[in-house]
């Protein structure tokens, strides 16, 4: 695919899960499916005539295995921030359908244990491992193409962390 090809292509509606713990770190799982080590908070797809509260609910359970019950929303973001994929990605993924993905942020309190996160809990495991993050960590441990996303979710929860 060509730029030009590439910028006429839309954006993918995502939520994307900030799981804040009592200690004010954030979780971070590293993917299972990348060559390189690449962490990220747990995000996906909305379904069709789903919420995006529901759907980061959801997306939460089915990457980490936590419940609703053990967590609280605390706060999201007033819109959308979108982000572009490299372009050599954009044909490997979502059938080269999209250019990158514009995500609704929900800050979450987890009140649960460490022993409650599963990353085995759904049948399509994301992260093959995770890890407690200090917010400030956060932005150099993920893949470049999304930095400036993760910066503008510390700062439109900045004051909650």
């Amino acid at each position: 695919m060509t730029p030009e090809e590439i910028a006429q292509l839309p954006y993918r509606r995502n939520v994307g899960v900030m799981l804040v713990n009592g200690d004010g770190h954030v979780f971070v799982g590293q993917r299972i499916d990348s060559e390189v080590p690449a962490w990220q908070m747990p995000q996906g797809g909305i379904d069709k005539n789903e919420d995006p509260r529901a759907a980061a609910l959801r997306e939460l359970e089915e990457e980490t295995g936590v419940p609703a019950s053990l967590v609280t929303v605390e706060a999201e973001t007033d819109g959308w921030i979108a982000y572009d994929l490299p372009h050599d990605i954009v044909p490997k993924i979502w059938k080269g359908r999209f250019k990158g993905q514009e995500q609704k942020w929900f800050l979450l309190r987890f009140h649960g244990q460490d022993s409650d996160i599963r990353l085995d809990a759904d049948d399509h495991q994301e992260f093959s491992e995770w890890r407690w993050l200090p917010p400030a960590d956060l932005p150099g441990q993920i893949v470049p193409f999304k930095r400036a996303v993760y910066e503008k979710v510390l700062q439109c929860f900045a004051a909650r962390l």
